[in-house]
């Protein structure tokens, strides 16, 4: 669970990075999506290095989700009876909400964006212009319910991600009480960094800052 999250953050924040090069232009975002496909050429085909980073993310995704399902059943099986108190800690209710149907909702909308901004089916301008044009039209202020969808899907990502990059600190052994509060405020940093990030782009066109 720790190890192929930590693959998936490691993807998030380089893709925002990517996606934040709208702000620079059409040209350099066309730019930096072409080179996205060509990285190693001559050298490899085109696409190579694209497909095998996919690969990776597709089998980290699919990991992430067994390890969730199998710690699930693991937690179960070892308190087979429930406690005799109903009462739930304020974090546990917090973590079964944002990790467990968080993570179904998120799951949902990989799909989505998978359908909209890389496979163009379900993007206005589909497969025939640019990654620019595509993304403009994709949060254009007529389609404001599709930027609603983007961002809520976007906060529930950095709720996944604070939680998470919290809990990998200790599942790997790093939280010590010196640590603690330092590695806290590390999860929420990088949350609240790519949370930001991404929601940026969306938002910034629905308002006419970027066209």
């Amino acid at each position: 669970m720790a190890v192929t999250g930590g693959i998936l953050v490691l993807y998030l924040v380089a893709h925002m990075v990517g996606n934040l090069k709208i702000f620079m232009g059409a040209d350099d975002f066309n730019h930096y999506a072409h080179w996205l496909r060509t990285i190693g050429e001559p050298a490899v085909p085109r696409r190579t290095v694209l497909t095998l980073i996919e690969v990776v993310l597709g089998v980290s995704v699919v990991l992430h989700m067994w390890s969730a399902v199998s710690l699930g059943k693991r937690a179960a099986h070892a308190r087979p009876v429930k406690y005799q108190s109903k009462k739930k800690s304020h974090a546990q209710g917090y973590a079964v909400h944002t990790m467990r149907y968080g993570g179904i909702l998120i799951a949902v909308y990989v799909v989505w964006h998978l359908l909209d901004l890389t496979f163009f089916v379900v993007n206005p301008k589909g497969a025939d212009d640019t990654p620019y044009d595509r993304m403009v039209a994709d949060f254009d202020p007529s389609r404001w319910y599709i930027t609603v969808w983007y961002v809520v899907a976007i906060v529930l990502v950095g709720l996944h991600l604070r939680h998470g990059i919290w809990s990998a600190f200790q599942t790997l052994g790093l939280r010590t009480p010196r640590s603690e509060r330092a590695l806290r405020a590390l999860a929420a940093g990088v949350a609240g960094v790519v949370t930001l990030g991404f929601a940026s782009v969306p938002l910034s066109i629905t308002f006419g800052w970027v066209s």
